[in-house]
Parts: C-alpha cells; sequence; structure tokens
C-alpha cells in the first residue's frame, strides 16, 4: 500500500465533538485557537497496545526462509571514506563562508549545510549499529562517530548510540524508548499551528525527552565526546571566525527542523494507519541518508548496513511490497500538520513485560 503523493491517509478517526472538550483534551485555548488556525486533533492519548513490536518474529521467520540474508550483515568499510569526505566537504564550506555577507551564511547553512549535517545524522546512525568496523570493534566505531560529528557542531554521537539501541531493543517500550513524545508534547501541540511549531523544533524536544523517559548516567565516551567537540568549535572560531562557527551550528539546526529531510522522523514510526507503527520510504533521497528510509527492513534487521538494505527488500520482497510505504517525505510533514487525526500523540506504545537490559 503506498500512500499517494497528495492523498488524504487511510485511517482517520471520526472527531470528538464539542470544543469544551477539545479545550480539555488539546491544551488551554486550543478551541479558540482551533477557530482561528485549524483543528483541534482528537486524539488525546497514545495507541497502547498489548503485544510485543513486530519486527523480532518477523526477522526469524525471515530468516527460517531466506537464511542468505545473513550474507549482507557484514561491516560496509565505505562507510568510513564517505564520512571523511563528508567532513572535508564541510572543513571546505566553513573556509568559504567565513567572509560572505551574513544573509548568504543563513542562506548556505540551510541549502548546503543542513542537507550535509542531516546527511552526517544518519551516518553516525549507521556508525551507531556498528556498521563501519563491525560489532568485533565497538570502540573504533564509536571514534568514528565522534569524528563524524565534528561538522555537526553538537556532541551527540555516543549519547545517540546508547539510547537508539533502546529504542530497537523496546520499541515503543513505556519509560523506555525516547523516541515516543512525552505527554506533554501530544497535549499541548495539538492544532495545526502548534505541529508545526513542533516540526520546526522537534529536535530540542529529542533533547529534553531522556532527562525525563530514561535518563542514564553520563559516560566516559559521552564527556570525551563533549571535549572533542567544544575543541573543534573553539578551533572553528578562532580560525575561521564568527560566521564560520554561526554556519556550522545553525545548519545543525535547521537541517533537523523544518526541512525535507526531517520527514523521515515522522515517517518512520508515527501511526498514520492504524495497526501498523514501523513504515519505509522508498524515494531518492534514500541516496542521501544511508537509506534510512529503508525503516521496516531496518527494524527487522539492525545488523544490515543500510547499503544493503535494498538488497535485503529484494531477497524477502513479500514481506515488504504490501507493507504501508511513502513516496515523499515532505508531504509526510505536510500531512502531519494538515490531518486532523495525526499529531504527537499518534505513536504505538506498549508496557514492557519480562527483564529489561538497557545499553
Amino acid at each position: 500500500m503506498v500512500f499517494g503523493t497528495w492523498g488524504r491517509w487511510a485511517g482517520n478517526h471520526p472527531p470528538l465533538p464539542g470544543e469544551q472538550r477539545r479545550a480539555r483534551v488539546c491544551g488551554n485555548g486550543a478551541a479558540g485557537e482551533e477557530r482561528a488556525m485549524g483543528n483541534a486533533v482528537a486524539r488525546e492519548d497514545f495507541e497502547w497496545v498489548y503485544t510485543d513490536q513486530p519486527h523480532a518474529e518477523r526477522r526469524k521467520e525471515i530468516l527460517r526462509k531466506h537464511p542468505e540474508i545473513k550474507t549482507l550483515m557484514k561491516p560496509d568499510y565505505n562507510l568510513i571514506w564517505i564520512v571523511t569526505l563528508m567532513v572535508l566537504a564541510q572543513l571546505v564550506a566553513i573556509y568559504l563562508v567565513k567572509d560572505l555577507e551574513w544573509k548568504w551564511v543563513i542562506f548556505w547553512s540551510y541549502v548546503f549545510g543542513s542537507c550535509l549535517d542531516h546527511s552526517m545524522t544518519l551516518a553516525i546512525h549507521e556508525i551507531a549499529h556498528n556498521s563501519a568496523f563491525g560489532n568485533c570493534k565497538p570502540l573504533w566505531n564509536r571514534w568514528l562517530g565522534m569524528f563524524a560529528n565534528l561538522v555537526f557542531g553538537i556532541p551527540y554521537s555516543v549519547s545517540f548510540k546508547r539510547y537508539h539501541m533502546d529504542h530497537h531493543r523496546y520499541l515503543g517500550g513505556e519509560g523506555i524508548d525516547v523516541d515516543i513524545p512525552l505527554p506533554i508534547e501530544g497535549w499541548f501541540f495539538c492544532t495545526r499551528f502548534r505541529k508545526f511549531l513542533w516540526v520546526i523544533f522537534q529536535h530540542f524536544l529529542f533533547v529534553i525527552r531522556p532527562l525525563f523517559i530514561n535518563p542514564k548516567p553520563i559516560s566516559q565516551l559521552e564527556i570525551m565526546n563533549l571535549s572533542i567537540q567544544f575543541l573543534f568549535d573553539v578551533m572553528v572560531y578562532y580560525v575561521f571566525g564568527v560566521k564560520a562557527l554561526v554556519y556550522l551550528l545553525t545548519g545543525a539546526l535547521l537541517g533537523l527542523g523544518l526541512h525535507p529531510i526531517s520527514g523521515h522522523f515522522i515517517a518512520e514510526h508515527y501511526m498514520f494507519l492504524k495497526g501498523h507503527e514501523t513504515y519505509s520510504y522508498y524515494g531518492p533521497l534514500n541516496k542521501l541518508t544511508f537509506n534510512v528510509g529503508y525503516h521496516n527492513e531496518h527494524h527487522d534487521f539492525p545488523n544490515v548496513p543500510g547499503k544493503n538494505l535494498p538488497l535485503l527488500k529484494k531477497m524477502a520482497s513479500e514481506y515488504y511490497d504490501h507493507l504501508p510505504q511513502y513516496n515523499s517525505w515532505a508531504k509526510v510533514l505536510y500531512d502531519f500538520v494538515m490531518d486532523d487525526t495525526i499529531s504527537p500523540y499518534s505513536r504505538v506504545k506498549r508496557h514492557l513485560k519480562g527483564e529489561v537490559i538497557l545499553e
């Protein structure tokens, strides 16, 4: 099932009647804001389920039928050279913008820097799965992640790895998966205008969530990541000037907000179709994002590098071709804001059973 480029999403729910109820479930003043800036979202809680995530069981079934998929579970050494070239490209850009007018600094931050930065976050995502050097050299992967992190300006690669592994093991897990919005996000960002703001500032919310959902003690590697990044940012400032540093930081912030590539944040797990908690995207932006769009495939086989995910889909096409999929991340952003059945509450959550082992 493919979600059309401009069609309505399937799985719409009837709106709740009455402004009074909407004001109660949707934050103070939402009823008046609803009249001015679009309908308030009817959903007032997450989609709670009592089943395990689908990926582990599907992985076992696919491997029984297609054992050849194990040949795809190997490091992608090309990732090392791609990351190195991306870092060099950003250094060249930093040098070129240092003497430009401010308007052009911001322009190139969005047009070039934001694309490179967001692409690098997906390279760091690959590295978090030990795709560069393999599982036998985890520390080498952490060092490469810190190196890739340099062009982003804000230290996060080590912390991301710690929380992202929990996201895979306990998808939608209450109190564990920090990819799930805070309840206050669903309560407040409940009109079209507020959801638009949520899209712009969602990367800040990613930073805040671990403080409330799954706080962890700071590790030595995180301190190292912070120190290396701070020294690099200081070097950029003293060698190239304030405009270069602003370019570096602004590109990161713009690239994770209102940007076409940012559609993948919502596309991956927000429930546009009831009963489905993971979605894939097979469009051209996969070329810039290390195939992160192949998200059902990625969650089924997180140890298969992004480079090999199209081959995985081809080998086990009978498991993926029928699943809901996207053809436009920009359209995902548009529909998230404009569809009054979708909000930060549109996520599947589950209470975890048994022993929980955190990263």
